[in-house]
C-alpha cells in the first residue's frame, strides 16, 4: 500500500511585493529546462503518471503554445483525411462566397449609384428652363412675310427667314428624307435612342474621335428650343430629359413639325420653307424629291453641303439621303435612280440681290407701325418688282462694266411715284457682298443736286428764269468759290446757270434770298436732314441720303404736293386680319404751281443741252439735276417724269475719289437705262406747268448786255467766256480739282469749312452750242416754246404768295 504524501502547508501568494524565499519553500514553477524535458518526455510520463519516487505529480500544460507531441499513425491518418474534406468544402464555399461578394457589393453600389443618379438628374433638372418655357409651337419667332404690289414675294424677314409650314402641307418625302438620313428609329424610340448611343460609341471609339452622334430628333428640337449648343455632359443629359418630356407630351407628328420649322440650314436661313426658297426660289411646298434630299442633306453639315457654296458636294450628299430613304422603304428603287440622276443647281438671289435690301428696310419699318410682334404677319408693299429688278441691274451691270474704270465700286437708286410711294430701291452693288443700305442709311453732299432748291427759292423771292445775273468772281467774306473750269461767262440767265450748274450764280443767289430761306425750302420739299445755314449750302455741303433727296423732286414732278415717302401699305396676320393700313395721306401743296412750270422748264433745259445730256429719254419730256462733289468723291443724278421720280448714287464706301467721274456720266447713263425700262408701255405725259423759257440770244438782243453785265464784269478779261447768244463751250476741266487730295476727309467736313468747295460739275465735258449740238433735238422732243407768262419787263415777275409753304393750322413745311 503506497505511502500518503505528505502533508503540505498551503502558501497564500502576496502580490504587491515578492516574497523572500527559503531553502524549505516548495518551487512548484516551471523553468526553461522543466519545459524541455516536457517536450522529450511527456508520453514516458503520461504512461506512468508518477515520479520516480513513485508518487504522482501533477501535469502543468503550457497554454500558449502548441502541443507539439507526435500523434499515432491512425490519428495521422485522420488529421489527414479531416484535412482534405476541408480543403474540399473550403473549396466549394469560397466560389460561392465569392458569388455572394459580389452579389452585394453589386447591390450596394446599384444602390449608391442609384442614390447619386438621382441626385445628378435633380440638380441638373433644377438648371433647366423653367417650364413655363417648355413649348414647342407658340414661341417660334414670328416671321415676316414681305410682298411686292403684284403679290409676288420679295423675302421673308425675322430670326427663322421663312414661313411656319405644317408638315401636312409638305410634300410627304421631305419629312421621310431627314427621318432616313437623320434617325431611323424616330417613331420607336422614346426620345432617346439607347442602340444609337451604342452605335455612335463603338463607331467613335473604332475612329478615335467623334464622327458620329447619338442624338435623335428630338434632342436636337430640344437643344435648339431650350439649350445652348455647348459640348458638356451636362447639356447631353439635359437635352435627353426634354427629349424625354417632349415625347411624353407631343406627338411625333407635331416633334417632327416643329423640328423642320426651326432647325439651321445654312446662309442664314431656319427652317425648310426658308431654305427652300433661299436655295430653290420656291416654297417648300412645293419641292422635288431630289430637292427635299439636298435640304436632309444640309443637316450634318449646313455650309459645307450648302447647294450655293458646293453644288456639287450637295448633290452627292443628296444622293445619300436617296439610298437611305430606298432602304428605309420611304421611296422604290425607280424613284432613287430617277433622283439621283437629276442635278440641281441653286437659283440666283437676283442681279446683286436687290429686292433684299427693300426686306431689310421693310422689317425695320414694320415695329413702328404694328409695335412688338408676337405671331407671322404679311406685309404688302409699294414695291414694283419689274422696276426693281430693271433697277438692281441697272446698277449692277453698268458698275460691272464700267465701274473699275472710273474707279467706282458702289452705287444705290431710288424711284418713287407721285405719291411718294417707293417703286425701287436699290441699296447696293451686290447684296450679298454687302448688306448696308446706301439708299437709306448713307449721307452724302449731294453737290450741285441740291441747286433745285436755292432756284426755287430765288424765284419765289421774285426771280423769274429770264432773271440775268453774271457769272464773274465772287468774294463772300474769305470766301471766293469758282466754277470748276475757272472761267466765267459773263451775264447769264437763271436757267443757263442752271442748265451748265455754274457755281458762282447759285452762290450769289444764295447770298440774295439768304441760306436759312434755301434751308427752308429743302425742308418744306421733304428733306428732313439737318443743314447748315452758311452760303455753301449753295453748292450742297450738307449731308442727305438719296431717299430724301429723291423724295424732295417730287413735288416738281406732281405738280408741286408734299409726298413723304412710304413702301408699307398693310400688315396682316396670316389669317388675313388687318393689323395696319396706311391712312389716306392728306396731301399739301409746298410750290405754287406758277413756279413749278419754272422749275420744270429750267431743270428740262439739263436734259436739253446741260450737264444731263446723257440722262434724255426719247420721246418723254423729262428733267432733273447733276452733281458732283469735291474730287469726284460722290456723283448724282436725280430726274423725274411726270410718271416717276428717280435718283442715283455712285461712290465708294471709303470716301476716296473716283476718276473724274460726273453726275452727267456714269449716273446719268444708269438713270436713263432705268427709266426708258420703267416707260416701257406707259403713255406719254407732259411735265406739270406752262411756263416757256425765252431764247437767250433774243433776250441779249433786245436789252443792253454791258448794262446787264454789271460794273464788275470785263469781257476782255483773262478767263472771260465770249459774249455771244449761244452757250460757249467751257475750258476742258484741270486735274485735281480745288483741293488738295490731303486736305479732305469723305464727306464730313465742317460747316465753317465751305471756302474749300468747288463743284465740277460744271466740268463735265465740253457742251456745244446747242445749235450745233444733234443731241439738243434728237432725244425725242423739242424744248418747251409756249407763250412766256409775263411781259419783256423783268421787274413786274410774279412774287410768292404768302400761302406756299402753309400748313392748313398755320404751320410751315
Amino acid at each position: 500500500m503506497a505511502r500518503p504524501p505528505p502533508r503540505r502547508d498551503r502558501i497564500e501568494p502576496v502580490l504587491d511585493k515578492p516574497r523572500e524565499r527559503s531553502d524549505d519553500d516548495l518551487d512548484i514553477g516551471l523553468s526553461e529546462a522543466d519545459r524541455t524535458a516536457y517536450g522529450s518526455s511527456a508520453g514516458s510520463r503520461r504512461g506512468s503518471g508518477r515520479d520516480e519516487d513513485g508518487f504522482e505529480d501533477a501535469e502543468f500544460v503550457d497554454l500558449g503554445r502548441g502541443d507539439d507531441r507526435p500523434k499515432g499513425r491512425r490519428a495521422r491518418t485522420s488529421d489527414r483525411k479531416r484535412q482534405a474534406r476541408e480543403q474540399r468544402r473550403q473549396s466549394g464555399f469560397g466560389i460561392f462566397r465569392l458569388f455572394r461578394s459580389t452579389i452585394k457589393w453589386a447591390i450596394i453600389l446599384g444602390v449608391w449609384g442609384t442614390i447619386a443618379l438621382v441626385g445628378g438628374v435633380a440638380y441638373y433638372a433644377s438648371q433647366l428652363p423653367s417650364s413655363t418655357d417648355w413649348s414647342v409651337l407658340p414661341k417660334r419667332p414670328p416671321n415676316i412675310k414681305i410682298l411686292a404690289n403684284d403679290g409676288s414675294l420679295i423675302a421673308n424677314r425675322g430670326d427663322t427667314g421663312g414661313e411656319f409650314v405644317r408638315i401636312d402641307e409638305l410634300p410627304a418625302y421631305l419629312p421621310q428624307a431627314v427621318v432616313a438620313i437623320e434617325d431611323r428609329r424616330f417613331y420607336s424610340h422614346f426620345g432617346v435612342d439607347p442602340l444609337g448611343l451604342v452605335r455612335a460609341a463603338y463607331v467613335n471609339a473604332r475612329a478615335g474621335t467623334v464622327v458620329q452622334g447619338g442624338s435623335t430628333l428630338t434632342q436636337q428640337l430640344a437643344k435648339n428650343l431650350f439649350l445652348k449648343p455647348e459640348r458638356t455632359f451636362k447639356r447631353k443629359l439635359q437635352e435627353a430629359m426634354m427629349a424625354v418630356w417632349l415625347e411624353m407630351k407631343y406627338s411625333k407628328s407635331q416633334i417632327l413639325e416643329a423640328y423642320l420649322n426651326r432647325v439651321y440650314l445654312g446662309a442664314g436661313t431656319y427652317g425648310v420653307d426658308a431654305a427652300s426658297r433661299r436655295y430653290f426660289g420656291k416654297s417648300a411646298r412645293d419641292i422635288s424629291l431630289k430637292e427635299a434630299a439636298i435640304l436632309a442633306a444640309l443637316l450634318k453639315a449646313p455650309s459645307r453641303y450648302a447647294p450655293t457654296s458646293d453644288p456639287k458636294a450637295a448633290n452627292d450628299r443628296a444622293d445619300l439621303v436617296l439610298s437611305a430613304m430606298q432602304e428605309e422603304g420611304f421611296i422604290t428603287a425607280a424613284q432613287q435612280k430617277q433622283a439621283a440622276a437629276v442635278t440641281v443647281a441653286p437659283q440666283s438671289s437676283g442681279v446683286g440681290g436687290s429686292a433684299l435690301y427693300v426686306a431689310d428696310w421693310v422689317a425695320d419699318l414694320v415695329p413702328d407701325v404694328v409695335g412688338a410682334l408676337d405671331q407671322d404677319v404679311v406685309v404688302e408693299t409699294t414695291v414694283d418688282s419689274h422696276l426693281q429688278d430693271a433697277a438692281g441691274r441697272a446698277i449692277t451691270e453698268t458698275l460691272d462694266r464700267s465701274g473699275k474704270k472710273l474707279g467706282v465700286s458702289q452705287g444705290a437708286l431710288v424711284a418713287v411715284d407721285g405719291t411718294g410711294a417707293v417703286r425701287a430701291l436699290v441699296g447696293g452693288r451686290d447684296y450679298q457682298k454687302s448688306q448696308f443700305n446706301r439708299a437709306v442709311e448713307a449721307k452724302r453732299q449731294p453737290g450741285s443736286a441740291f441747286k433745285p432748291f436755292v432756284y426755287l427759292t430765288a424765284l419765289e423771292f421774285g426771280l423769274v428764269p429770264d432773271t440775268v445775273r453774271v457769272d464773274q468772281p465772287v468774294r463772300i467774306g474769305k470766301w471766293e468759290p469758282k466754277n470748276y473750269e475757272k472761267t466765267y461767262r459773263g451775264p447769264v440767265t437763271l436757267q443757263t446757270a442752271l442748265a451748265l450748274s455754274i457755281n458762282t450764280v447759285a452762290v450769289e443767289l444764295a447770298n440774295e434770298v439768304g441760306p436759312a430761306g434755301v434751308v427752308a425750302t429743302a425742308h418744306r420739299l421733304g428733306i428732313k436732314s439737318d443743314l447748315q445755314p452758311n452760303p455753301s449750302i449753295a453748292l450742297g455741303t450738307s449731308e442727305v441720303n438719296l431717299l430724301e433727296l429723291t423724295d424732295a423732286y417730287a413735288p416738281f414732278a406732281n405738280g408741286g404736293y408734299a409726298v413723304p415717302p412710304y413702301v408699307i401699305t398693310a400688315v396682316k396676320s396670316v389669317d388675313g386680319k388687318v393689323l395696319y393700313q396706311r391712312p389716306k395721306a392728306d396731301v399739301v401743296q409746298v410750290i405754287d404751281p406758277t413756279y413749278v412750270g419754272m422749275m420744270n422748264t429750267m431743270l428740262s433745259d439739263t436734259l436739253a443741252r446741260g450737264t444731263g445730256r446723257k440722262a434724255a429719254i426719247a420721246g418723254w419730256p423729262a428733267a432733273g439735276k447733276t452733281g458732283t462733289t469735291n474730287d469726284s468723291r460722290d456723283a448724282w443724278f436725280v430726274g423725274y417724269t411726270a410718271n416717276l421720280t428717280a435718283g442715283v448714287w455712285l461712290g465708294n464706301d471709303d470716301f476716296t475719289p473716283t476718276k473724274r467721274m460726273t453726275g452727267g456720266s456714269l449716273p446719268a447713263a444708269i438713270w436713263n437705262r432705268f427709266m426708258v425700262e420703267a416707260h416701257q408701255g406707259v403713255a406719254v405725259a407732259n411735265l406739270p406747268g406752262d411756263y416757256s423759257f425765252r431764247e437767250t440770244a433774243r433776250y441779249q438782243a433786245e436789252n443792253n448786255p454791258q448794262q446787264a453785265m454789271g460794273d464788275g464784269f470785263d469781257p476782255s478779261a483773262p478767263g472771260a467766256a465770249p459774249q455771244t447768244g449761244a452757250l460757249a463751250e467751257p475750258a476742258a476741266p484741270q486735274p485735281g480739282g480745288l483741293v488738295a487730295p490731303g486736305d479732305t476727309t469723305g464727306s464730313t467736313h465742317p460747316a465753317t469749312e465751305y471756302a474749300r468747295y468747288g463743284d465740277p460739275e460744271s466740268g463735265a465735258g465740253a457742251l456745244a452750242p446747242p445749235e450745233e449740238d444733234p443731241g439738243y433735238r434728237a432725244n425725242g422732243y423739242p424744248p418747251i416754246q409756249r407763250e412766256p407768262l409775263f411781259s419783256d419787263n423783268r421787274d413786274d415777275g410774279p412774287v410768292p404768295p404768302a400761302s406756299v409753304g402753309e400748313a392748313p393750322d398755320g404751320g410751315l413745311y
